[in-house]
């Protein structure tokens, strides 16, 4: 399940997403905005729909892809590559996400979106109708670069077409577009995979986004298309786009050699792509994240290790809970996927919390009961691993998990812009945005290396018998999660700068 706040994280489960920083330092507010004006009034209404109808599409479609993913990767013979179908689309969304900033800064958004949306359907048809994995992967690496390129470039019109006042609105509606995903996704994806089968999840999609493209676009073009008004087209900041892409880069080889380390023919040559890929890898990050970040350093570091923390302990884990129901308990894909469904609203309940100004002077405590629940429902989910522990105390646990994400994600976000000097609150939101993205990445490659070095890329399942038999590789999985996330909970005692 990815989080019912684009705003805060990935474009996720989810996954990672941009902040509305991304938009140009000036936006121009609409000349007709007046008191009585609202995100349905005439003068927003189309758009309005439109752009929260793509949100909320995207958000079904990350939503339904964790129940579909176990029965694609089996029936093209790729479970050892499981890793890789969220890691690739983690992977190029962000350089999706720097390039879409760019890009809508110097030309204005349109451009971006509409790049975006294609390369998404792309990659979605492309998964849906390949017949081995590693082409089912490019898939979701294109449709990632899609993704970041859209969810960006939404959040810049945002900025562009609404006044201020219509902003909070719009973005709360934004949120709530995950809700309802997070609780229907994972049935109608378990539903239509079991009776039409898991190609349907993937190219039923692009359809359905014609109809709010259609009301969106007219009124993008016409209200945020182009350069901001009164500034001349930027260039674009090269630097940061090369960074990009020795991020993206070099994550895919550090990807390539993780999932190589259970092949014994290749173990030792899968030294060199890892050393490549940390070259590329370890300068970029430097670049692109406040420093002192990975020594946790108090103050706005320690913010942005944070994100990543929690967002790639928790997200790692739970893109193994579908395969580990499935394969292990013999649960059909509807079934494992409603053991995530609850998890979309106690994440919502968690978000609520954090935003009332009652608990504001106790948001650190807040964030440290929020990391010790995500610890403890990552380290309780390998306990199902038992015949005698009923499957559905893993949802309860995950409820509680979600609960604790929702808890810290938004509030790592609020101290992000508490913590930031206006002139650098874009460059400090893009840093959170790159640092939820790519913790994504680097832990899903190494739970992905650890489950498949302990024989998790044999387990199979049919549907009248489960045959995994491989308990310590999901264990594998789970357990270090669980010790990165309570890694979280002391960074939390580093939030607030002395």
């Amino acid at each position: 399940m990815t989080t019912p706040e684009p705003s805060d994280t990935d474009v996720a489960h989810t996954p990672t997403a941009p902040t509305a920083s991304t938009a140009p330092t000036a936006p121009t507010a609409p000349t007709e905005d007046v008191t009585q004006d609202s995100v349905l009034s005439r003068s927003h209404r189309a758009l309005s729909i439109g752009i929260v109808s793509v949100v909320l599409l995207i958000a079904f479609e990350a939503t339904a892809v964790g129940t579909a993913m176990p029965v694609a990767a089996r029936e093209l013979d790729g479970v050892s590559l499981y890793a890789f179908a969220f890691s690739g689309y983690f992977t190029t969304s962000l350089f999706g996400m720097v390039l879409a900033g760019q890009w809508s800064d110097r030309a204005g958004p349109l451009g971006s979106l509409t790049a975006g949306i294609g390369a998404f359907a792309a990659g979605l048809l492309l998964s849906g109708t390949a017949g081995v994995m590693w082409l089912f992967i490019l898939g979701r690496a294109v449709q990632g670069l899609g993704g970041g390129l859209v969810i960006v470039a939404l959040y810049v019109v945002v900025g562009r077409a609404y006044s201020e006042r219509l902003r909070p609105s719009i973005m709360a509606a934004f949120a709530a577009s995950w809700v309802i995903p997070s609780v229907v996704g994972p049935l109608a994806s378990g539903a239509v995979t079991e009776h039409l089968g898991w190609r349907w999840v993937f190219v039923g999609i692009p359809v359905l986004v014609v109809l709010p493209l259609a009301l969106a676009l007219p009124q993008i073009r016409r209200r945020a298309s182009g350069p901001t008004e009164g500034t001349v087209a930027a260039p674009f900041d090269r630097r940061r786009i090369r960074l990009a892409l020795g991020i993206s880069l070099g994550a895919g080889l550090l990807q390539y050699a993780a999932q190589a380390v259970s092949d014994e023919r290749v173990r030792w040559l899968s030294l060199v792509p890892a050393v490549a890929g940390a070259a590329l890898l370890v300068p970029a990050m430097l670049g692109l994240l406040p420093r002192g970040t990975y020594r946790a350093a108090r103050g706005l570091p320690s913010v942005v290790l944070l994100r990543g923390v929690a967002a790639g302990s928790f997200i790692a884990a739970e893109s193994f809970v579908p395969l580990m129901l499935v394969t292990e308990r013999g649960l059909s894909p509807t079934l494992a996927g409603f053991s995530l469904a609850a998890g979309g609203g106690t994440w919502a309940l968690g978000s609520f919390v954090q935003s009332r100004a009652r608990v504001e002077p106790y948001r650190d405590r807040l964030m440290l009961l929020g990391m010790v629940l995500v610890a403890a429902s990552i380290a309780a989910a390998p306990s199902v691993l038992i015949d005698g522990v009923p499957v559905w105390t893993l949802a309860v646990a995950w409820a509680f998990g979600c609960f604790g994400m929702g808890l810290v994600i938004s509030s790592t976000s609020v101290l992000l812009l508490h913590l930031s000097p206006p002139e650098e609150a874009g460059t400090n939101s893009a840093a959170l945005q790159i640092s939820d993205g790519l913790s994504n990445v680097i832990l899903l490659s190494a739970g992905g290396a650890a489950f498949a070095a302990l024989g998790g890329g044999t387990v199979t399942h049919t549907a009248t018998e489960a045959s995994g038999g491989h308990p310590a590789a999901f264990a594998a999985v789970f357990l270090p999660m669980a010790g990165v996330a309570l890694v979280g909970a002391w960074v939390t005692t580093r939030l607030r700068e002395r």
